[in-house]
């Protein structure tokens, strides 16, 4: 399998609800009018608690400054798990579970935060740039790695990196297993032909920017909270991902928007009780490895306060328990 890095350097950042107005024209220009923008790589996902955008250096610069932004302060590069010239599918299982192993636990160990991003076409895993050289070492032994550079992939070894390699010189520490619930909605990973955007660019600004939410956006989430506000949408290198739960789902046309042959539907796992922060390693090892092991597949997406894992309805009770039982065995 190939591991490349692709050619983006990106921006994580946090609008809070009440700030929202202040960005809505620059969110619209990004997700509509792509000749309008140099911005190749964007993500917008609405949670209860804010909107998280995830966008390249060009897309950033169309963000105006304000005190409801919050930026991580770190740049981020994507990479992308290829096999045969195609988003890597040698597992049964889709999503985040079929890089776990290779991936995303190898990191973990070496003390290298990711943020992960599942798209209906694909998982990007995305590293600080500063970690690159840990994350290239780490990786070569299993994965043939390459630089898009313009288009073009070269190739990478640890030995060709700049800075050389050196550990993250952390201390092992104790892994924080963190809760998690699951509200009852379901979900959809869903994608749109560019071309037909336009068709339902008013359902979607009114769904992302205008809609009152039938959760309370202001309660905190519990451990019995029935629905949950979460809404995805992607714009990567021209491909569309859209990931929203089947009450939303209802508001768009059903002719434009397409899914897996199976229509499957999926329930959410959100990780953590308070703000998970960005430092921390091995949230996403804690709950891709269980579901791998498992075979289970699952969609990953990570947000500035907290992860949110997508699995088939069919396994959201084993998954729930799967996981309340790697809790009571770290806290025992």
């Amino acid at each position: 399998m190939d591991l490349h890095i692709l050619d983006h350097r990106l921006r994580v950042t946090s609008i809070c609800k009440d700030g929202l107005v202040n960005f809505t024209h620059s969110l619209i220009k990004l997700m509509f009018l792509r000749n309008r923008t140099r911005c190749k790589f964007f993500s917008l996902t609405e949670t209860p608690d804010n909107y998280t955008v995830v966008l390249d250096e060009e897309g950033f610069k169309e963000l105006p400054s304000s005190e409801h932004l919050q930026v991580e302060g770190a740049t981020w590069l994507p990479l992308n798990v290829v096999s045969n010239g195609n988003a890597s599918s040698s597992s049964q299982a889709v999503g985040v579970t079929k890089i776990a192993k290779s991936v995303i636990a190898p990191l973990a160990e070496q003390h290298v935060s990711v943020f992960m991003l599942s798209t209906y076409q694909t998982d990007f895993i995305l590293v600080r740039e500063k970690d690159l050289p840990v994350v290239i070492h780490t990786l070569e032994e299993e994965f043939k790695i390459y630089r898009e550079e313009e288009g073009e992939p070269v190739p990478v070894h640890s030995k060709d990196m700049q800075n050389g390699f050196h550990k993250n010189g952390k201390e092992a520490v104790k892994l924080t297993v963190h809760p998690v619930l699951s509200p009852q909605n379901q979900f959809c990973v869903m994608s749109l032909d560019p071309d037909t955007l336009p068709a339902i660019a008013t359902t979607l600004i009114d769904v992302l920017f205008y809609s009152n939410s039938s959760v309370k956006d202001e309660a905190p989430p519990t451990q019995g909270l029935d629905c949950i506000k979460f809404f995805s949408f992607s714009l990567i290198d021209g491909y569309i991902s859209i990931v929203m739960d089947t009450e939303t789902q209802r508001r768009f046309p059903t002719n434009l928007l397409f899914t897996s042959s199976s229509g499957e539907l999926w329930r959410m796992v959100r990780i953590g009780g308070q703000p998970l922060g960005f430092d921390e390693c091995g949230i996403v090892a804690q709950i891709s490895q269980p579901l791998a092991e498992a075979d289970i597949s699952a969609y990953y997406i990570s947000t500035f306060s907290f992860d949110h894992a997508l699995v088939p309805e069919e396994d959201i009770g084993s998954v729930i328990a799967m996981l309340q039982q790697q809790r009571l065995e770290v806290v025992s």
